[in-house]
């Protein structure tokens, strides 16, 4: 099973598909790891960036299943997860994995986090030379489960997805996220001050992948967030731009680890024309030193 290339270049539309049903096999059956062994008080394995960042032992089990059930239907696939970092391959075809993206959600028993796995072209580990062409995100809790392939538009539970003209700016509900540094995160309640009263209302779930599933289902009209790692965003990115949502950074730049917003057009051009004003990507801090887990 092979990503071959149509006459465009890039993978065809059986090729994605297959791709797209792998990513929601494997999702499916790390959901139900999440769900059979989550103990009634999950403890803190280790810390990362910070002391809030943390990992679970959870964490490290699921991506150990994905790594093992990919590798397993695809050898010649590179492989990038968030716990244990990177491994080449020689397909072109690079799996980005967040086992439990949300893992404080998770620590919590908060009902908002999720198994993500995107299979991407280009290299994943340069902002703006990868290329998201199949992906899943699966809510162990909720059951729900999003997927999309490039082409092939984006679907929740086998429903297509599509998103809807939006309101107006004063009108829109906005989600986003918290880094975990100190800095970075009086940098973001700043920015978020002076955006509450240009808009509807704001929440913060605590999860990107399912952020970015939000604005696909119409459940937020706009979502933004800095500092995400490309296991964050990227099987999140695919669903909302195949349902139709525009997903970019800020000041002409790609969606990546210095900012990514989505929203459909036109509230997308207008939240960006905001926060640029605001200076929501110029905190000063690091790119991709946490993501909005927290």
């Amino acid at each position: 099973m092979n990503a071959l290339p149509d006459a465009t270049g890039g993978p065809s539309a059986s090729a994605v598909a297959e791709l797209v049903a792998l990513a929601r096999s494997c999702a499916l059956r790390a959901g139900d790891l999440v769900r059979a062994e989550r103990p009634d008080r999950p403890q803190v394995a280790a810390t990362k960036s910070s002391p809030t960042d943390v990992v679970t032992a959870m964490d490290r089990a699921v991506e150990e299943l994905l790594k093992d059930l990919l590798l397993r239907a695809r050898p010649e696939d590179g492989l990038l997860g968030e716990e244990d970092g990177g491994r080449p391959g020689t397909s072109g075809v690079t799996w980005v994995l967040d086992p439990v993206d949300g893992t404080v959600n998770y620590l919590y028993g908060l009902p908002s986090y999720a198994v993500s796995v995107a299979a991407v072209l280009g290299n994943p580990s340069v902002p703006g030379q990868w290329t998201p062409v199949a992906g899943c995100v699966h809510n162990p809790q909720t059951r729900e489960t999003w997927t999309a392939g490039a082409g092939l538009g984006a679907e929740l539970d086998g429903r297509p997805l599509r998103v809807q003209d939006p309101p107006r700016l004063s009108a829109c509900l906005v989600a986003t996220g918290f880094g975990y540094r100190k800095d970075r995160r009086a940098s973001q309640a700043r920015v978020l001050a002076d955006l509450l009263p240009r808009v509807r209302d704001v929440r913060r779930l605590g999860c990107a992948s399912i952020d970015l599933c939000m604005v696909a289902s119409g459940r937020v009209d706009g979502y933004y967030e800095r500092g995400l790692n490309p296991w964050d965003i990227a099987a999140g990115m695919l669903v909302a731009s195949e349902a139709g949502a525009a997903v970019r950074g800020l000041r002409g730049c790609p969606a990546g680890p210095r900012f990514v917003l989505a929203a459909a057009e036109p509230l997308c051009g207008q939240l960006a024309a905001c926060l640029e004003d605001l200076g929501a990507d110029g905190d000063g801090g690091g790119a991709g030193d946490g993501t909005d887990a927290s």
